[in-house]
């Protein structure tokens, strides 16, 4: 049964398969709640099917507000009710000089990662005009707040808020029902910004692509429902939909595009 449900995963997600596998035995083992890292929208998708499986675990997920990105998964017995404080999620805000600089993602991000936080520890960097937030576990809040003192050349702070606070950034998805012929990372990204197959190519070659988080410069790359894409200097691209192939042997996809 496990063997036949990998056939519709990729062979690199088989560990992340592996590692879902062991904490549904925990929960019904120990039959008690698991709670993991964080999650991307992929593997957010990938441990549904999976839970969808069984009949007596759930699958909870929750990044700190409804459109989060990274949320962690909280596998948990049928009996259990999931609250949001079982996430053990805090939103820390930055102060930083905002007379004289502007902070933005792509520094905060490049600082958590500069300090060694995995990528799995933190959840979505939120940005609404000169205010920037960070959702991240509880128990990395005084590493965090104790050894991360700069972003750039910004002195900052790391300051717990409620998450009455937390900036809602707008949901500015534009969906976009296409055809292609094929699921390769070049077809699709040429797809969503209108770029030519060789433009696609190039970028990607270039290394200024990330498919849910991790950069990935082979344009034959396979693509499936939920993966993320972003594209530096373009936008971002969410595969939402994967349906049927028409007459002239094209797949009907739904993508969802932002645009930089």
């Amino acid at each position: 049964m496990v063997n036949d449900f990998r056939q519709h995963f990729r062979p690199e997600e088989n560990p992340f398969i592996d590692q879902i596998e062991d904490w549904l035995k925990q929960v019904i083992n120990e039959y008690r709640p698991v709670l993991t890292e964080f999650a991307n929208p992929r593997q957010v998708y990938i441990a549904q099917t999976l839970v969808n499986r069984y009949d007596d675990v759930k699958l909870a997920h929750w990044g700190g507000y409804p459109q989060a990105e990274m949320q962690r998964l909280l596998f948990y017995p049928s009996y259990f009710s999931p609250q949001a404080e079982d996430f053990k999620l805090q939103l820390l805000e930055i102060d930083y000089p905002t007379k004289f600089l502007e902070l933005h993602h792509r520094q905060v991000m490049g600082t958590l990662i500069g300090e060694g936080l995995a990528r799995t520890t933190f959840g979505d960097i939120l940005k609404a005009d000169l205010r920037v937030q960070v959702i991240v576990k509880e128990e990395m809040v005084p590493f965090i707040r104790r050894e991360i003192t700069h972003v750039g050349k910004a002195k900052v702070k790391f300051l717990p808020v409620d998450f009455e606070a937390v900036i809602t950034p707008e949901v500015d998805w534009e969906p976009v029902q296409t055809t292609v012929s094929s699921l390769r990372l070049d077809v699709i990204i040429a797809a969503g910004f209108n770029y030519s197959r060789n433009r696609a190519k190039q970028t990607i070659e270039r290394g200024l692509v990330r498919v849910n988080w991790e950069t990935i410069d082979r344009p034959n790359y396979e693509l499936d429902e939920f993966d993320l894409m972003s594209v530096r200097h373009a936008g971002r691209i969410r595969l939402s939909q994967i349906g049927n192939r028409n007459k002239k042997d094209k797949l009907r996809v739904i993508i969802d595009v932002i645009k930089a």
